[in-house]
């Protein structure tokens, strides 16, 4: 079974059962049997990894393996270079110290597809863009960093999990690795893939 890379929409649910009727993963993912490596939630959009390989998932997943995950976060506010050091620094979370492996400020990404429903755009409060990466995967981490740093997060998305990346996959799209290839790319030492 090969290795599937996700490009999750808004509020899809990172599960297959369908609790309520809300889209899960099984209106886009034909192959049974595969589990993600790793969650997102409902109201966050990106990268998932599906996998039948418990020890790749594993792999993937355990905060103990360190592969960085990466995301474009849209926050309310102008993220300047304090709160971005912040970040980087750790910020107090109520289950412990978080810190960012990176924080900077970017533009919008390019070619980034629209959200349904779009954010709500407010008149007196600019927004801007952040690129962080963690190691690990708390619970809405992200989201709750970059609050504690005084910026909300607006959008959330995952572009990258180690030496995957959603590259030109279309939301909504999947592409598939061979089992063997990916066993490759995640034993390259760490800064091959950086």
């Amino acid at each position: 079974m090969p290795l599937i890379l996700f490009n999750k929409p808004y509020g899809v649910l990172s599960q297959f059962s369908r609790p309520d009727g809300r889209p899960t993963l099984k209106d886009y993912v034909t192959e049974s049997n595969v589990y993600p490596a790793g969650r997102l939630d409902a109201d966050s959009e990106g990268l998932m990894l599906l996998t039948d390989d418990g020890k790749l998932q594993a792999r993937i997943s355990q905060p103990g393996e360190k592969l960085a995950k990466s995301y474009w976060v849209q926050v309310e506010g102008i993220a300047g270079q304090e709160q971005l050091a912040l970040l980087e620094r750790g910020v107090d979370l109520k289950d412990g110290i978080a810190r960012a492996l990176h924080a900077k400020a970017i533009d919008e990404p390019k070619d980034l597809w629209p959200r349904n429903p779009p954010i709500r755009e407010r008149r007196n409060k600019p927004t801007s863009w952040i690129d962080i990466a963690i190691a690990e995967g708390r619970n809405r981490q992200v989201r709750r960093m970059t609050a504690a740093a005084g910026l909300p997060t607006l959008r959330l998305v995952r572009y990258a999990m180690g030496p995957w990346s959603l590259d030109d996959l279309a939301c909504g799209e999947t592409r598939r690795i061979t089992n063997e290839k990916a066993w490759r790319r995640v034993r390259e030492p760490l800064q091959e893939r950086q």
